[in-house]
This record gives C-alpha cells, structure tokens and sequence, in this order.
C-alpha cells in the first residue's frame, strides 16, 4: 500500500504567496508567515464572484515583511536608548555618576566632660550721678585761678560753664555758675578697714632680693627691724628664705638707735595722711545718716599729737565749718552737720598731724602743724526728699 502511494502523483494543487515566497495550498486565503490576504487573486480562466460580506467590518490592516519588522524594532530601540541617555543627562547636569565608595565611620572614644564650675558674677563698679553746677557769688580778691583751686575744678571749666573771656574777668558780686569736680570712681572697700590693715598700707618699706648668703636674721640686722616684723608682714611661717625672693621690710617698725641719752628727740614733721574713705566724689543721700571719715595712719603719735580733721560746707553762701581733734584714724560727722534741703551740698574735708605746744588763757589747747596736710577730698550730701510735682 506504501508502495501504490507513493507512486501516485499527488493531484492538490498549491500556489506560492507573492510576498515571501512561501507555498500554501490553492485554497488558502491568508498566509501565515506574513499575513498576505490571497483571496484577492484571480485566478486564470475562473470569473470572480462577489459573495455577500458575513460578518462585522474588519479594521484596516498594515502587512510588513520579516526583515523590515525586524529592522523597525532594532530603529526602536536605538531610538529609546538615545531618549533615556539624554534624559538622564540633562537631570544630573551633565554630571557622570560614580559610585561611591562607602568610608568607614571611625569609632571615637569617649572623652569625659568636665565637672562645670560656678563662675562668680563680676562685682559691679560704683557709679557716680553727675551733678548740676551749682551758684558762687565772686568775693572780693578772688580771681578764677583762686576760686579753681578752692573748688579742685579748672579753669577753663569756669569760663567754658559761664562764657568768659579767655582771661576770666570777675567783679565783686559776680554770680558765677560752679561746676562740680569730675569723681573718678576708684575700687571701693565694701567695709572699713581695720586699725591694723590701715596702719599696714600705710607703713614706709622698703623691697629687697635676697642674695647669695643673705639670710632673714641678717636682712633684719642690716635693716634694723625685728625679725618677727618682716616674717608677720611678708606672711612667714619659718626663717627660711631663698634665692632671688623678694621680702617687703616694714621700715615703720624699725628699731630705735639707743642714744647716750634717754631724752627723746621731737621727730620729724610726719608725711601727709594717706585718706581712704569716703571716695573722692561720692554722693549721699537722705539715707545717710551720718558719714565716717577715714585715712591711714602715719605712726605712732606721742601724747601730744592728735589728727585734726577740718570739714566744711563749700556751697555757695553756707559757710559752714567743723574742726575736730580724734587720735584714732577715722571721724564720724554728726546727723547735725547734714543738710536740710533738698540740693546736693558740697561737703570738703582734709587732715593735718599736729600736735599740742600750749593753752589759752581759757585753757583750750594751742595746736602747732606736726606734719603735712593730706590732699583734699570732696563728696555730696542731700538733706531732704525731693518734692513731687503736683498732679493737676
């Protein structure tokens, strides 16, 4: 049966697609390699019959050929390629991205923090309320150097304040307007000073560098003072000193030269007291009760030697004026002495060492100049509340 089928031509016919050549069957209508529609073809000898369309209406249709449905898909892909690089170009700004290379985060040690430590507030400097020029009535004699001085101002804050000429003409009677001295605010003590450290500032000395073989007996003996002194004035706990140590030797506790005789000799004038409080240019107030005065010690005073402390009112047409006699290094001005209106009176007050050479025939004590005259201090003193400004 092989045998006979074989030798049978085979009697179907074919026909070979127009488009890629392949063979199909007479009958088929579509190839299936591309997609050619065959059923448009005529064939030779055989009129075309129209049938009726069966059927919805069929989209139109687009054929392509293998290797241009390759070749578009390459051009699609290149042309996507292109897009994407150009994309990406133009977000990172034409920068080229690298990878970066992670570094390792090194581990630090933990450092202990320090205990935080109070810090002290500063101590708030003293300020002084600048004061109005006060009323002077020109005396007669008196020249602007003269009123300059007794005030402690200069000159030329006279003619500047009361518009005078460079020469500073006065006549008898002149109303001239007075300008407070400028305070110069010092580091105040917050208390008064003890006798001692008193007399400490105020003691003559003088400083030395130890030297090669110096020793704290012989400095003594060189110096005339007592050991004991230099070691309670330098802060000594033992004799021991050292090489290249400055040492402070207090010449005030010097030992007295033994003379042929016992007769003590009148020393010599004593220097100006040094004065300490109140500050040059303070102000008090109605709060003030009194106010203490106090200056270093100049030394030892005999029996007969005192402090007088001189204080008087130098505003204008006051004339008021106390002297007082104290052995000790301080004063106290009594409530009495107080102002009692309400402007601010310039209070001046000096010291002089003197001491006693007599009585009057009233018995009151003669003093005589023992020394010089301290510097002159000034400070302000109100004695009454300022009045209100009534309220309409």
């Amino acid at each position: 049966m092989s045998a006979r089928m074989s030798s049978e031509p085979s009697s179907q016919k074919t026909q070979i697609c127009p488009t890629c050549g392949t063979r199909l069957a007479e009958s088929a209508t579509r190839c299936p390699v591309c997609g050619t529609d065959l059923s448009g073809k005529a064939k030779a000898g055989t009129p075309k019959r129209s049938e009726p369309s069966i059927g919805a209406a069929r989209m139109p249709e687009v054929t392509l050929s293998l290797p241009i449905a390759l070749g578009l898909l390459a051009l699609f892909l290149v042309v996507g390629a292109i897009v994407v690089y150009v994309g990406l170009s133009a977000g990172l700004g034409g920068k080229t991205l690298t990878q970066k290379t992670p570094v390792p985060t090194e581990t630090q040690t933990p450092t202990a923090s320090p205990t935080p430590t109070d810090t002290p507030l500063p101590t708030l400097a003293p300020t002084f309320t600048v004061q109005p020029p006060f009323p002077y009535t020109v005396a007669s004699g008196e020249t602007c150097g003269g009123i300059a001085v007794r005030f402690g101002i200069s000159v030329q804050s006279i003619i500047i304040l009361n518009n005078l000429a460079s020469t500073c003409p006065l006549s008898v009677g002149q109303k001239l307007q007075i300008p407070y001295p400028t305070a110069t605010p010092p580091a105040l003590p917050s208390v008064t000073l003890q006798a001692a450290d008193a007399t400490k500032a105020a003691c003559d000395k003088v400083v030395v560098t130890v030297q090669q073989n110096d020793t704290l007996s012989s400095i003594a003996l060189n110096y005339a003072v007592p050991i004991q002194a230099i070691k309670d004035f330098n802060g000594l706990s033992t004799d021991n000193v050292f090489l290249g140590e400055s040492l402070a030797v207090p010449l005030c506790m010097r030992k007295a030269t033994p003379g042929p005789t016992p007769t003590p000799t009148i020393p010599p004038p004593y220097p100006a007291p040094n004065l300490l409080l109140p500050a040059d240019g303070a102000a008090f107030t109605l709060a003030n009760d009194v106010v203490t005065l106090q200056w270093a010690s100049i030394g030892t005073l005999r029996a007969n030697e005192e402090y007088q402390v001189v204080i008087e009112d130098i505003t204008a047409d006051q004339g008021r004026r106390i002297v007082d006699y104290v052995t000790d290094t301080k004063d106290i001005i009594p409530t009495t002495f107080r102002p009692n209106d309400n402007i601010a009176h310039v209070i001046r007050w000096w010291v002089v060492p003197v001491r006693e050479v007599g009585t009057d025939n009233q018995g009151q004590p003669i003093w005589d100049t023992a020394g010089a005259q301290s510097d002159q201090r000034v400070f302000t003193w109100v004695g009454a509340a300022v009045a209100g400004t009534p309220t309409p």
